[in-house]
């Protein structure tokens, strides 16, 4: 029980941030600040439960603002209570598919989007969330949704006059004190900050309507009490557009909080099962969805807040979960003179904490075409918006997943003094090849898109041989998958090889690979004595059965002659052009 005590007071720490970072992600969400407690206390008393990191804070996070805010901004018509129904729909859609994802294993789906593209959407994501919450910063609002048209308004607003100096010096000062303090994740800055501007309001009396010439829009008295059991209802016209976002928000949450799940075990050298935390993750959706709230993640703001404060396990949740629950019971009132840009400016420091430009400097210098297009998801983000953002991510990531299996790198080998084994004879100018025999390796699976470009580079390979063509040995190691196509194409190009005689032969190909082409037919009809282990064995077969001229640089060594002549081929030319490369 020696953890008890660290707990506690952790839980209590915790709660300084919960509270006005629930709130304001809620109100970046588009929703009452006060759902943005209930999906504190819900997610956190769930994970809990169900979740496997000892340490990780779940809750309301900005990554998830601006996909929350296109969805039911469109939808709700300005309705609040609609706004909350549909929010609590996306939560209970996301709630679902992580928990049915992980029961099913499902946990490596997230991998699918490497890390241009994320930080390509986290970027797009952090200015979108950013231009939003510029408004509230400078004490006025517009009617505006989306990058472009947020960023217009907000001008002309500026423009036309309508900063409120100060709100705008309120939520420079709260901003700037965050930034400061980040950097200690011991000193509750956003408390601070946040603590510092309702108080600066209340003693120089600013809220709006005590004042009309020196007031700045503040938050209001929070209603009292616990959330209540409520299951969400939208209507059929809400169905996709909720079902797309709560897959998004699966999507996108899931990934933020694996990586920072890992991330926290790594540290306490403890595993956590992937499809557990998607499970974890699941129910904490779920009950924030059944208790009035919205869609919630992982908090890489707020978990480090737990783990210096001497977190050691999810009872420090608990207790945060609790003390938020007694704040709403008994002094519910106690933000009532929190101004709207204090609370902006802490969506905005937490927007500004997931801009990656370090790491994509570093991307920049090793594969460019990856930062531009980590660079092309940021536009479609901050362009399209974050719905159709997040699916231009998902098709990018399966265009960047089939790219190098699609188009992928093939070789012609050969011997080089002094190196064991056989290799690429373009990077090797000095290698040497068995005359009459080509040794071809592809460096992917043979699926249905690139099997007629594997035909044509395996013919080409024959046109470029320096002496005529008697056998074709594809090295088969990097083969890990053929399918239908794939293996029909092989069956032409064994026919084209033959008229030509030369014969089809594989070396090291994987045993699931032949059972493959078993089921084909393909195996059989090549016969097995076209398959060799190695290709030294395919090599030492071909010596046997062609008398060419060939001396290894082993055997020179070993002091022994060559006693084969090179003969003559009857192969003739294929006559196949040659792809443009």
């Amino acid at each position: 029980m020696a953890w008890l005590p660290h707990d506690v007071v952790a839980g209590l720490a915790l709660t300084a941030v919960l509270v006005p970072v629930g709130i304001g992600y809620a109100v970046a969400s588009g929703l009452p600040g006060i759902c943005g407690l209930y999906a504190t206390m819900a997610s956190l008393l769930a994970y809990a439960l169900f979740g496997p990191s000892r340490i990780m804070v779940l809750g309301p996070d900005s990554s998830l603002a601006a996909l929350i805010l296109a969805v039911v901004l469109p939808l709700s018509a300005g309705d609040p209570q609609r706004t909350i129904a549909l929010a609590g729909m996306m939560a209970l859609v996301s709630g679902a598919l992580c928990v049915a994802a992980g029961i099913a294993r499902l946990g490596f789906i997230t991998e699918l989007l490497s890390k241009p593209i994320r930080y390509g959407y986290m970027n797009g994501i952090a200015l979108t969330v950013i231009a939003s919450q510029l408004p509230a910063l400078f004490g006025f609002s517009v009617d505006a949704h989306g990058l472009l048209d947020e960023s217009r308004l907000f001008v002309s607003a500026l423009l036309a006059g309508k900063t409120n100096l100060l709100a705008l010096g309120i939520g420079a000062g709260t901003l700037l004190t965050v930034l400061l303090f980040r950097r200690r994740p011991r000193v509750p800055g956003v408390l601070i900050a946040v603590a510092g501007a309702n108080l600066v309001v209340t003693l120089q009396k600013l809220a709006s309507g005590t004042d009309t010439t020196a007031s700045v829009p503040v938050l209001g008295a929070l209603p009292q009490g616990l959330p209540g059991f409520s299951l969400p209802t939208m209507g059929a016209s809400d169905i996709t557009p909720v079902l797309l976002g709560g897959l998004a928000v699966a999507l996108i949450s899931f990934a933020d909080t694996s990586v920072l799940s890992r991330t926290y075990a790594g540290r306490t050298a403890a595993f956590v099962d992937p499809n557990q935390e998607m499970v974890g993750l699941g129910a904490a959706n779920l009950a924030a969805g059944l208790f009035q709230g919205f869609p919630i993640s992982a908090s890489a703001s707020r978990t480090p807040v737990a783990e210096a404060a001497g977190a050691r396990t999810q009872l420090t949740g608990v207790i945060g979960a609790l003390a938020v629950g007694a704040m709403l019971l008994t002094a519910p009132g106690l933000l009532s003179d929190l101004p709207v840009a204090a609370l902006a400016a802490v969506v905005i420091a937490s927007a500004i904490g997931l801009i990656e430009v370090a790491d994509l400097r570093r991307i920049w210098r090793i594969q460019r075409w990856e930062f531009w297009l980590s660079k092309g998801c940021l536009l479609g983000v901050a362009l399209l918006g974050a719905m159709p953002g997040i699916g231009l991510a998902i098709v990018v990531a399966v265009i960047e997943f089939l790219w190098d299996g699609w188009r992928p790198h093939s070789a012609v080998l050969g011997r080089v003094d002094g190196v064991k084994g056989y290799h690429d004879i373009a990077r090797h100018p000095a290698a040497r090849v068995v005359p009459g025999l080509v040794l071809f390796r592809w460096d992917a699976p043979l699926f249905f898109a690139n099997a007629e470009l594997f035909k044509c580079r395996v013919l080409d390979a024959v046109a470029d041989s320096p002496t005529p063509v008697r056998w074709m040995v594809v090295g088969a190691e990097p083969i890990t998958s053929v399918d239908v196509t794939s293996a029909d194409a092989l069956d032409e190009l064994d026919k084209t090889l033959r008229e030509a005689g030369i014969e089809l032969c594989f070396a090291e190909m994987k045993d699931p690979v032949k059972d493959k082409l078993k089921r084909f037919g393909l195996f059989s009809s090549l016969g097995e004595h076209r398959f060799f282990s190695t290709l030294g064995e395919a090599v030492s077969r071909y010596l046997e059965a062609e008398p060419v001229a060939w001396l290894d640089w082993e055997d020179r060594i070993a002091g022994a002659t060559p006693d084969r002549t090179q003969e003559g081929s009857s192969a003739e030319p294929l006559g196949t052009p040659r792809p443009s490369r």
